[in-house]
């Protein structure tokens, strides 16, 4: 209703009192006459104003209703726990940021916690390698009572007095160097440590003679001692380490002999002095020979791998060769088949159609055959791909004795045949082709699960291995299991060799042409 007033307040025109003042004016004929129109038009305008209020009331009580239902809607979903929970979230918060401030001091107090421990560890290195020294030292000391208190030799005044025995009971064993596991550079920093221990027992000793002629006597069996080890060291050479120890001895032996003759008074002193002497020498002797070991096995890996670049840009150039000519064959075959294709559309004899035919699938089973060549060696040129090869040689090597190696070549019986040229008496014999997409992988493989089993433990190169047949299968078996492996070893000309009576003869003779059929089957 208040929406009529206002519009009809607007609208003067059609107010009540306008339109009654014009019903008024009957007399008047026109004026009732617009009042009856104007009457007409207010009763229309209002019933339409009462409609659209009913909508409007209607929209509103549906709006009302929906609202009511949202309402319901948020208290079943817990809308109304959103602001308790919002306030434990931002809590909780708070407490993370204060547990990342706890966890960053807690770093920096680990950080300086590191840093004294890596202090202290630098030291307790320091005290270790100053404590290594000295029971080195005391196993000289221990090596000289063992080896030469009860010594038989005639020589009285050459053994240890009660005090040094007394001594002894103070020496505690020290740990051995284990050489065989040393790299180069550490086998070198061990030879100067050991260096060091001689320099201070020289110091010592030194220290306990006063009168000239006692130090004269000193001073020359000392320069002595030194010229004899360098001698030896000089002398040292691969599988000479058991002889090398037995000069040492030798030399102590003779120099124990010059004290017990020379001077009696320092004679007992002497041969403790030479006692622990002998023991550093022999440790000297151990770490240059293993320095020496360790030194020629890296050269002979250097030569390993240039080998290995040879033999692989060997296998590169006959690689390419070899596609070179299944390129051409490849060429010759789709020349063929395209002109037997040719001559075979104009042909309408039913015999040569089917002689056409049968020669075009000849052609194209043989040229497959070419594709696939051409394929592999496509695969050998790109990638890691190769065989490895298993073969022994018993006549050559014995028993238990196989070679482990690895080549690209497309046909690797040809390098096996390489390898039983005129450098070995027989051929030899072929236990397993390993093919692999990663050959170098697989080799190495092998080569470090049976090194404790090498021949030859000092040229890497020289790929040859003592184990059994049955222990060799179950190692491939466990690499590949896929590889066929052939435990039986033929050595054909070797037992031929063993079962002949008499030398061959050379009186006969073969023709070129037969030697030439025999290769090309080989």
């Amino acid at each position: 209703m208040n929406i009529q007033n206002n519009n009809n307040n607007d609208e003067w025109y059609l107010s009540t009192w306008f339109i009654a003042l014009l019903c008024a004016c009957w007399f008047l004929i026109l004026p009732p006459i617009g009042g009856i129109v104007l009457l007409i038009i207010k009763s229309m305008r209002e019933k339409k104003q009462q409609e659209v209020f009913s909508q409007t009331f209607a929209q509103n009580n549906l709006l009302v209703h929906e609202n009511t239902k949202m309402k319901e809607a948020c208290d079943k979903l817990g809308v109304t726990e959103y602001a308790e929970t919002k306030k434990k979230l931002d809590s909780l918060n708070d407490e993370i940021q204060n547990d990342n401030v706890l966890i960053d001091k807690l770093r920096s107090q680990i950080t300086e916690l590191q840093e004294k421990n890596d202090k202290l560890t630098k030291s307790i290195t320091t005290q270790q390698r100053k404590l290594s020294r000295s029971k080195e030292l005391y196993k000289s000391c221990t090596y000289a009572f063992d080896n030469f208190i009860s010594l038989d030799i005639p020589y009285d005044n050459c053994r240890l007095g009660t005090n040094d025995l007394d001594d002894a009971e103070t020496i505690a064993p020290s740990v051995m160097l284990k050489l065989h596991c040393m790299d180069v550079k550490s086998l070198r920093k061990a030879y100067k440590e050991n260096e060091k221990l001689i320099d201070n027992i020289l110091q010592q000793y030194s220290k306990r003679y006063t009168t000239k002629a006692n130090k004269s006597i000193y001073n020359l069996m000392v320069i002595a001692l030194r010229a004899e080890l360098q001698n030896i060291l000089y002398a040292l050479k691969y599988e000479k380490l058991d002889i090398a120890i037995e000069h040492v001895k030798d030399i102590s032996a003779k120099y124990l002999k010059i004290a017990g003759e020379g001077n009696q008074s320092i004679a007992g002193t002497l041969t403790k002095f030479i006692g622990e002497i002998e023991y550093l020498f022999i440790n000297a002797v151990k770490i240059e020979y293993n320095y020496y070991v360790k030194r020629e096995q890296a050269k002979q890996e250097q030569l390993a791998l240039k080998e290995q670049m040879r033999q692989e840009a060997e296998e590169r150039k006959a690689l390419e060769q070899e596609k070179k000519r299944v390129l051409r064959e490849e060429e010759k075959f789709n020349t063929e088949i395209n002109k037997l294709q040719d001559t075979l559309s104009f042909t309408t004899n039913e015999s040569e159609i089917d002689k056409l035919k049968a020669r075009i699938l000849e052609l194209q089973s043989q040229l497959s055959d070419v594709v696939v060549k051409k394929e592999e060696i496509t695969n050998l040129q790109n990638g890691k791909a190769g065989t490895v090869y298993i073969i022994s040689n018993l006549g050559s090597f014995g028993e238990d004795v196989f070679k482990v190696g690895m080549t690209r070549r497309l046909e690797p019986q040809d390098r096996i045949n390489e390898l039983g040229n005129a450098s070995v008496p027989f051929k030899f014999d072929v236990h397993s082709f390993i093919f692999s997409q990663d050959a170098v992988a697989l080799e190495s493989k092998m080569h470090e699960i049976l090194n404790d089993r090498r021949v030859n433990k000092v040229n890497m190169r020289k790929e040859f291995f003592k184990i059994s047949i049955d222990e060799l299968e179950k190692i491939v078996d466990e690499i590949e299991p896929t590889a066929e492996f052939n435990k039986t070893m033929v050595a054909e000309e070797f037992h031929q060799s063993l079962s002949s009576d008499s030398n061959y003869t050379n009186s006969y003779t073969i023709d070129d042409e037969d030697e030439e059929e025999e290769e090309d089957d080989e």
